[in-house]
């Protein structure tokens, strides 16, 4: 393994890890959604703040997960694989119950937030990514337990 980050794996091929493919478009997906809905969220909380906060605080909450689901999906081996799951299936129960909610009651999301209507404003991207992320993840979990070792997850820092 590699001392520095973005070195390449021991092993040479990592096609299993979030250097290469699909891992490295998910990271840059969940980095660009991360930044995204953080100053979404910023601007929001600091100028509007009194007009909707439940729908403010909840982008700002969606960037904390972007943010985990980055970190997790980028330090890969184990523990960055459970910690991706956990933000990817956070943010699916998010998109889901937010998007709903926001369908369901008007109302109660008198401005959009990141998951209102399912990512609508996003191009649906909120509701696909977790779902990408966590096939993606248990595609490593099964190249793990079979075995390869040239497989383990990390991005060779």
């Amino acid at each position: 393994m590699a001392d520095r980050l973005g070195a390449p794996a021991a092993g040479g091929d990592d096609a299993g890890s979030t250097a290469r493919g699909p891992g490295r478009v998910l990271v840059a997906l969940y980095g660009v959604f991360a930044l995204a809905a953080g100053a979404r969220a910023a601007v929001q909380i600091a100028v509007q703040f009194d007009e909707a906060p439940v729908a403010y605080l909840l982008s700002a909450f969606s960037a904390v997960v972007y943010l985990v689901a980055t970190i997790g999906l980028a330090r890969g081996g184990r523990s960055g694989r459970r910690t991706a799951v956990v933000a990817c299936a956070v943010e699916l129960v998010g998109v889901l119950v937010v998007g709903t909610l926001s369908l369901a009651d008007r109302a109660a999301f008198p401005d959009s937030t990141v998951w209102s209507v399912y990512g609508q404003g996003y191009g649906f991207i909120p509701l696909a990514l977790p779902v990408l992320g966590l096939l993606w993840l248990r595609h490593l979990g099964d190249l793990e337990r079979e075995g390869d070792p040239d497989t383990d997850g990390t991005t060779g820092g």
